[in-house]
């Protein structure tokens, strides 16, 4: 499986502790920036590259860190195929994934410290969608309004 993950300046110092963690454990893991503190960097331009890769499959899932998760969460969800959800818990982390087929983890860096996100984080990569009649049905519906409003076939 291979992960994305982007922060913008709120999320900078986690997303490095987390890269440092995440490769400890041995995830395949590529990183969409930011690379440098910019403190008038905009959370829509640093989560679109991740969001692209991830609409074009180009990667399986993503992480993107800003200082409520709400910013990156709202503009990723702009994207064909990306099922963003802010996550605060790990219950949510992995139900996301095995209810809704979730495939972006968007978290707070200014309102989770990082031992907190990085449970989070190993409960989505370690979720896998369960693909019971019920979840398939409620994921092509949201898939079909996707398909609707994006104009996609």
């Amino acid at each position: 499986m291979k992960i994305g993950i982007a922060a913008d300046h709120a999320g900078l110092e986690q997303k490095g502790k987390l890269l440092e963690l995440l490769k400890e454990k041995n995830f395949d893991i590529e990183d969409f920036g930011a690379y440098k503190y910019q403190g008038d960097d905009d959370y829509p331009d640093i989560v679109t590259p991740l969001a692209k890769a991830l609409s074009e499959k180009k990667i399986d899932r993503a992480i993107a860190v800003c200082g409520s998760g709400v910013g990156v969460s709202i503009a990723a969800n702009k994207f064909p195929g990306v099922r963003a959800a802010l996550i605060s818990e790990t219950y949510s982390a992995h139900q996301g994934v095995e209810h809704d087929d979730m495939n972006m983890l968007c978290v707070g860096g200014r309102v989770l410290g990082t031992s907190l996100i990085l449970e989070i984080i190993l409960a989505f990569l370690n979720a896998e969608f369960q693909k019971d009649e019920r979840f398939v049905r409620r994921l092509n519906k949201v898939l079909d309004i996707e398909k609707e409003y994006f104009k996609l076939n």
